[in-house]
């Protein structure tokens, strides 16, 4: 079995010297970042304006882009090229700051050679965006502090990163109360066994290092953030024919994969959490009709809304509070279901959903 350092060392390779754009990809993964979800004429110009040489090594699969980072200060796990550390520069003004991560000296090099053209092209008095070599699971050593990060933002690497949890667990630190995570990833509809983990092209794509997408949910608790909010979905299509007969192989069955973008928030453990009827004042920019929180939540302007204790104290603690009047219920919030089920998370069925088909959610498909 290969160790955490032998993944990292074949993941680096693979990113820092076999991969010299995204078309080298041998999965759709890149071009879900397309279509799986509408984006803001905000982000539009913001990755419109990114140096072509940083956006051809892009490799990302999905859009990790939420509303209201004016003013933010955001880190980008494994900021890769810096495609979208630098399209957030743009998104957190002169105000904000960024800060990238990753592990492959390769992509950290490259992508600080583009500091200063963004920098003049976004009229900034002085760089906003910061590029550190280290690894994702262990930030502190990185020198990113805890209790002090707004927005955590990450684009296709945790599905790369052999110890998730340990990914969770520090980006739940680093964060400030009240603060999100927030990011895109491949996942797959059944749990991949050790043996395909050893591939090391398997892995490099993401196939043999996706988490099951359930195991997401139950991660997230263990780490305390809140129930993730599945945002958008898209499947995933594998190019080549040789690592798709691998991928049967190996599971003795056919397996899917789809790049799903969640949102989860760090909440304070304590808190009395109560249902509560919200209303969005139309306040977020680019977002002055309607606010889609995510795949389940679209809050129109002027328009009272019931949401669970979870959601309320969600909008209560974060960036949001001020964009919305909350009426708090009397009643504590509960989740009756010994049980929860979690089909609305499902980024496969959203994605069918998106897609040609929609398929209808029963309790034994969660």
């Amino acid at each position: 079995m290969a160790t955490f350092d032998d993944v990292r060392e074949n993941v680096k390779k693979y990113y820092g010297s076999r991969l010299e754009s995204s078309g080298d990809l041998q999965t759709s993964a890149a071009s879900c970042s397309l279509s799986c979800c509408p984006v803001s004429t905000s982000v539009t110009d913001a990755l419109s304006q990114v140096h072509l040489e940083v956006t051809k090594r892009f490799f990302g699969c999905g859009l990790p882009f939420p509303a209201k980072l004016e003013g933010c200060r955001v880190l980008d796990l494994g900021s890769g090229s810096g495609r979208d550390c630098y399209a957030f520069s743009k998104l957190v003004g002169q105000s904000g700051h960024v800060t990238g991560i990753d592990m492959t000296e390769e992509l950290i090099t490259a992508s600080r050679q583009y500091i200063e053209y963004h920098q003049k092209k976004f009229g900034y008095e002085k760089p906003n965006v910061t590029f550190v070599q280290g690894y994702m699971e262990k930030l502190s050593e990185a020198g990113i502090q805890s209790d002090s990060v707004d927005v955590v933002l990450s684009n296709c690497v945790i599905c790369l990163c052999p110890d998730k949890r340990a990914v969770l667990q520090q980006a739940y630190n680093v964060l400030k109360e009240g603060g999100e995570l927030y990011f895109s990833d491949m996942f797959a509809s059944k749990v991949v066994p050790d043996h395909m983990k050893e591939d090391t092209v398997l892995w490099g794509e993401g196939m043999g290092s996706s988490l099951f997408w359930q195991d997401l949910i139950s991660l997230a608790h263990s780490v305390g953030f809140s129930t993730p909010h599945l945002v958008s979905a898209s499947q995933i299509e594998i190019y080549n024919s040789e690592l798709k007969a691998k991928a049967v192989l190996h599971f003795a069955g056919d397996v899917n994969y789809a790049s799903g973008t969640y949102r989860l928030f760090k909440l304070p453990q304590s808190q009395v959490v109560s249902e509560a009827t919200v209303t969005y004042k139309g306040t977020v920019a680019d977002f002055l009709d309607q606010l889609d929180f995510d795949s389940s939540h679209c809050f129109k302007k002027d328009v009272a809304v019931e949401v669970n204790g979870e959601m309320a104290a969600i909008l209560q603690r974060s960036r949001f509070f001020p964009d919305f009047k909350i009426q708090i219920s009397d009643k504590p919030w509960s989740n009756s279901e010994s049980t929860p089920q979690y089909c609305h998370l499902n980024p496969f069925l959203l994605a069918d959903k998106l897609g040609s088909s929609v398929r209808q959610c029963s309790k034994t498909s969660n």
